[in-house]
């Protein structure tokens, strides 16, 4: 296999390559944005199996790392059998939190989408927040570079009624290893409430999301989709029908194809 060379000193970086696969493209070819995210995240468990902290060795000891905010801008998404490189690191920790950074390359090097997110160290069984490890802290290290400039702490506010929207049932193949509702499957309920004319013309150019509370499984959750200032920006919330449990909320830009 060809390997891509990004010639930038490595020191608190950890890359990944990998070579998009017939089952992660979408209609015409291209990588899903769900695909991009499941590619995100199996870098950042990778980059936990190389520090010997891995999840699965976390979850043993009831605890993982759970999502809370994050954005995702893309330029361009790949194509079936194309290669890329997803960098990340860890830009900022405060006692329970980690601020994780990431890059997408192309063959050529070129920067292709920029992705932030705010994670929580957390107890599975408590269902609480504890403090990070001082041994993931030392093996991790930190940069203070930001792979994009983008405050993922700002609230954004829940919609209380959409023109669009879906009814979804949580079933168990929706939960993850640390039994909630995995971020992935937020993103392809937002996809499935947006417009259909947005969904066949144009591209997801950015998401920003904000996780609230957990859906759990056997609730029956709504995707609520309204359009935002103008005919390419989108508000999206994700609740528990028949309560005021908002789960996330999120906005998404989209690009003309």
């Amino acid at each position: 296999m060809n390997k891509i060379i990004i010639r930038e000193n490595l020191e608190n970086y950890f890359d990944k390559q990998f070579e998009l696969r017939y089952f992660e493209m979408n209609k015409v070819g291209v990588a899903s944005p769900t695909t991009i995210l499941t590619l995100l995240e199996e870098t950042a468990a990778d980059h936990c199996y190389s520090i010997n902290e891995s999840l699965y060795d976390l979850e043993r000891q009831n605890i993982g790392w759970v999502l809370v905010s994050g954005v995702l801008l893309m330029e361009r998404y790949p194509c079936y059998k194309e290669k890329i490189i997803i960098r990340t690191w860890l830009s900022k920790y405060s006692l329970i939190k980690g601020i994780r950074e990431n890059i997408i390359y192309d063959e050529a090097g070129n920067i292709i989408g920029r992705g932030k997110g705010l994670w929580v160290f957390y107890d599975i069984e408590k269902r609480r927040p504890i403090q990070i490890f001082d041994t993931i802290k030392e093996k991790w290290s930190s940069c203070f570079e930001e792979s994009i400039n983008h405050n993922i702490t700002k609230k954004i506010e829940a919609l209380d009624s959409a023109n669009y929207l879906k009814e979804f049932n949580v079933n168990r193949y929706d939960t993850d290893m640390n039994k909630h509702v995995n971020n992935i499957r937020y993103l392809q309920w937002v996809m499935e409430s947006t417009p259909e004319e947005i969904i066949d013309n144009y591209y997801l150019h950015l998401i920003d999301g904000r996780f609230i509370s957990e859906a759990q499984l056997g609730d029956t959750v709504l995707s609520l989709t309204d359009r935002n200032f103008n005919s390419n920006s989108f508000a999206h919330t994700i609740k528990v029908q028949g309560s005021s449990k908002v789960c996330a909320t999120a906005n998404t830009i989209w690009k003309k194809i």
